[in-house]
C-alpha cells in the first residue's frame, strides 16, 4: 500500500520539522551567530542617542531574538558609537541604554542578547582616550574578533544584519553573510548608495524580524547542515 502526503502529518511538514532539528543540533556544536547592528536595526534611528529617553526599540526586534535564542544561535550586538569620543554623550549613557535593552527583552519575550559590543572611538573627537585610530569601528572587523575569542564562532555560518552599506562591508571583510534591512537608514542606503558598493548583501529584509525569519526558513537554509 502506498502512502500519500497530506495534512499535518504530511511528508512535507515532517521535512520541515527534521530540518529544524537538524539546525538545531549544528548550531549548538558550532557556535553559529547572528551579528545585529544596532542603532536602525533594533531601534529607531535618530541619530546619536544622547538621552535614555530616544531609545526606542522597534517592533518586532524581542520576538526576532527570542526566535533566535530558541534555536541556540548566538546573538550579539555590535555598533559604532562614535558620539563618546565626540564628547556628545558619556559612555556610561551607552552602558544604561545596553542595560534597559536587556531588561525590555526578557520582560517582552523572555529574550536575550549574548553580547553587546561597542566602538567608543573617532579620531577627530575631542575626549583624548576615545579619539583614535581603531580596528573596532565598523567596518573595521575588531568587534567580531572580540566575540570569536569570547564564543568560538563559525564565522562561515554566521551572518549580519543591519541597516547600512558598512554593516554589508563589514561582513564581507569578515567572512560572513550580510543581511540588509530597510529600517533605520536602510531604504535610502538601498536606493541610492548599494549600487555602487563592492559588497552586497545576500538579502534584503523589511527588518530583524524578516531577517530572522529567511535566516531560519529561507533558501539558504541547508548551509546549517553538517558536511561529510
Amino acid at each position: 500500500m502506498s502512502s500519500q502526503c497530506g495534512g499535518e502529518g504530511s511528508c512535507e511538514g515532517a521535512g520541515k520539522r527534521y530540518k529544524r532539528l537538524e539546525m538545531e543540533v549544528v548550531l549548538r556544536m558550532k557556535k553559529t551567530a547572528v551579528f545585529v547592528d544596532r542603532d536602525g536595526t533594533i531601534n529607531e534611528q535618530m541619530g546619536y542617542i544622547n538621552h535614555i529617553s530616544r531609545f526606542k526599540i522597534l517592533p518586532g526586534v524581542p520576538e526576532a531574538i527570542r526566535q533566535l535564542n530558541d534555536l541556540g544561535f548566538l546573538v550579539i550586538v555590535i555598533t559604532n558609537q562614535s558620539g563618546v569620543a565626540r564628547g556628545y554623550y558619556p559612555l556610561n549613557l551607552v552602558h544604561e541604554i545596553h542595560a534597559v535593552l536587556q531588561k525590555w527583552l526578557k520582560e517582552e519575550a523572555d529574550a536575550t542578547v549574548d553580547d553587546i559590543l561597542l566602538c567608543p572611538h573617532y579620531p577627530q573627537g575631542v575626549v583624548p582616550e576615545f579619539s583614535i585610530d581603531c580596528e573596532c569601528r565598523k567596518p573595521g572587523t575588531g568587534l567580531i574578533d572580540q566575540a570569536c575569542k569570547a564564543f568560538d564562532i563559525d564565522l562561515s555560518r554566521s551572518f549580519m544584519v543591519g541597516d547600512m552599506c558598512a554593516d554589508m562591508e563589514l561582513a564581507d571583510r569578515a567572512g560572513i553573510k550580510g543581511i540588509m534591512v530597510k529600517t533605520g537608514y536602510g531604504l535610502g542606503e538601498i536606493e541610492y548608495v548599494l549600487s555602487g558598493r563592492q559588497a552586497k548583501p545576500i538579502h534584503i529584509a523589511r527588518d530583524l524580524l524578516d531577517a530572522v525569519q529567511w535566516i531560519i526558513h529561507g533558501e539558504e537554509a541547508h548551509t546549517y547542515r553538517s558536511t561529510p
